[in-house]
């Protein structure tokens, strides 16, 4: 089996919010975030012509280039590419952004390569370490051009088959899945030979179980880890009113805000806050490299970097195994 690349980072930044695709973030509080986040000692970035339409990719890149180039992990993703004109002015996909571009999706040889190549312009860098395949997944189908299953051949043989290429070529270090449902993943090891994926909406102190019983054995088997994206869900462990992609006034679930209140109160018995055990218990599993957190502030960096060194006692997460809070053979911090 090929040597598989890891990941020199436990932790890294995520570039969803950096992209305003919750809220306006100003250039002023992104630069400043990318400079706390370095400084506090995050080497470790992922970022996306999603998000933002570009923006994260050009704000990344403002901070980035003036680093040296073996110093730091950037992860980027293919799948869509950017089309400047008028008619974002007239979509809701991105309305924080001001960028001035559409989406046209394309898992191609061509446009993997375009891809890539618009990303490097974007940031202003000569290399991507990782790449993941963004969003070929089912719950994007309202979004794609054609069922995911329909534009998977494509994938495989396009995309996929140029991914490997460019990972033995040493052009980039791995590559993967990156989406928000299993189903991907697991065909993907399957049908081609990814190496590091980016679980985008499945691993969680809120839901996991999946992931423990199918997707990471699977993983176990061919030799393939993980970036996990889902740590707080978006924010929701963290406090913040959503759950994963939907709006801040969107209704949840009550078995999701009621999970995290016990979560909560279990954590306030053993003196251990929400964000330490969301990010340590995502980050436990031996398939999980690191963990990826959206920042849109220096002080979030900050935190999210304590969080990751708290103490947290080996009973607290006895305490919710028997409560029944967590899966009896979920992965938990040594």
């Amino acid at each position: 089996m090929t040597q598989r690349y890891t990941l020199p980072h436990r932790i890294g930044m995520g570039g969803v919010p950096i992209g305003n695709e919750f809220r306006v973030t100003t250039d002023r509080q992104a630069a400043d975030t990318l400079s706390t986040a370095w400084e506090a000692g995050i080497r470790y970035f992922d970022v996306a012509p999603h998000y933002g339409l570009g923006l994260a990719e050009r704000r990344y890149g403002q901070f980035l280039h003036h680093q040296p180039r073996d110093s730091f992990v950037l992860s980027s993703k293919v799948g869509r590419l950017l089309k400047a004109g008028p008619a974002y002015r007239n979509q809701t996909l991105m309305p924080y952004s001001p960028s001035p571009n559409i989406e046209i999706y394309d898992y191609s040889r061509d446009g993997t390569l375009r891809s890539i190549e618009d990303t490097l312009q974007r940031t202003g860098l000569d290399c991507i370490d990782v790449v993941f395949v963004h969003d070929l997944s089912p719950d994007n189908e309202s979004a794609l051009p054609k069922p995911w299953l329909e534009l998977w051949p494509e994938a495989v043989e396009g995309c996929f088959a140029t991914l490997c290429d460019l990972r033995d070529q040493g052009v980039i270090k791995a590559w993967g899945m990156g989406v928000n449902s299993p189903e991907p993943i697991l065909k993907a090891m399957e049908d081609s030979d990814p190496d590091l994926h980016l679980m985008a909406s499945q691993y969680s102190l809120i839901e996991h179980d999946y992931p423990v019983e199918t997707v990471f054995p699977k993983a176990r088997e061919r030799g393939n880890s993980f970036v996990i994206g889902s740590a707080l869900n978006a924010g929701f462990l963290a406090g913040v009113h959503r759950y994963h992609y939907g709006p801040e006034s969107g209704v949840i679930a009550k078995e999701r805000l009621d999970k995290r209140r016990r979560l909560a109160e279990i954590g306030y018995d053993h003196g251990i806050d929400l964000l330490a055990a969301a990010l340590q218990f995502a980050r436990a599993p031996d398939v999980a490299q690191a963990v990826v957190v959206g920042m849109a502030r220096p002080d979030e960096a900050i935190n999210d970097l304590v969080a990751m060194d708290t103490p947290i006692p080996p009973a607290f997460w006895s305490d919710l195994r028997s409560a029944g809070l967590i899966h009896p053979d979920a992965p938990t911090p040594a």
